[in-house]
């Protein structure tokens, strides 16, 4: 059975990527393939997302995964898709996560979140404020709950930047016997149907499309 009462309860936690150390751990698959697309020469020295500290749990935890048409926050000005027109943009870069319940308390889920952001040639200012969210479904079923945060960065003169953010997820459950693998966790980017459509359709900038030069569109990629 679902949760009679569906509670997202939400600490966050933000962080420079950059000083967190180890590798991930538990990565959650969920962006599809991107064909075409370029490797970035400092992919090597991509921060890493430290492993989150495993929890006991009476049962699966839920499938928790990145939004493919929400993975991406690429601005846009003028009404040609290119490099120069380029403002803010930002990608999720990875995801980790575990969980913990026992009897019939609550699922609770500590995610952490790797975001890489960059300012291309038509950004404005050194800052810039994004939204993201992240949403409890039932698997394969209807939206539970979907919150929204504010996701500040300064970029301090530099191109690009990379944080991490940390929340804390409550699912409370209906009977003892509802497991973790009854839910979802999606994440993504708060972003416009334009945005959506450009990232459906494959088509992509780095994240420093302001100082390289912007990979080139990949083919749509296969339906999932």
């Amino acid at each position: 059975m679902a949760a009679t009462l569906m509670s997202v309860g939400m600490a966050p936690s933000v962080a420079d990527a950059g000083q967190q150390p180890g590798q991930a751990g538990r990565q959650q698959p969920g962006q599809r393939p991107q064909p075409g697309e370029q490797a970035e020469p400092n992919r090597a020295r991509a921060p890493r997302l430290a492993p989150l500290r495993r929890r006991e749990a009476a049962g699966p935890c839920p499938y928790v995964k990145i939004l493919y048409d929400a993975a991406r926050y690429v601005e846009l000005t003028g009404d040609r898709v290119a490099a120069a027109n380029v403002a803010f943009t930002g990608e999720i870069e990875g995801l980790v996560s575990d969980c913990s319940y026992q009897n019939d308390d609550p699922i609770r889920v500590e995610t952490r979140v790797l975001f890489n952001l960059g300012r291309g040639p038509q950004a404005q200012g050194d800052a810039r404020t994004y939204r993201y969210w992240i949403a409890v479904t039932e698997r394969n079923r209807a939206i539970l709950a979907k919150e929204y945060f504010d996701l500040p960065v300064d970029f301090d003169g530099a191109q690009t930047t990379s944080v991490t953010q940390d929340q804390t997820i409550l699912i409370p459950r209906a009977e003892a016997t509802t497991s973790g693998d009854h839910f979802e966790i999606l994440v993504g980017f708060d972003v416009t149907p334009q945005m959506a459509e450009f990232n459906r359709s494959g088509s992509r900038f780095r994240v420093n499309a302001g100082t390289a030069p912007a990979a080139s569109p990949a083919a749509t990629p296969p339906a999932q």
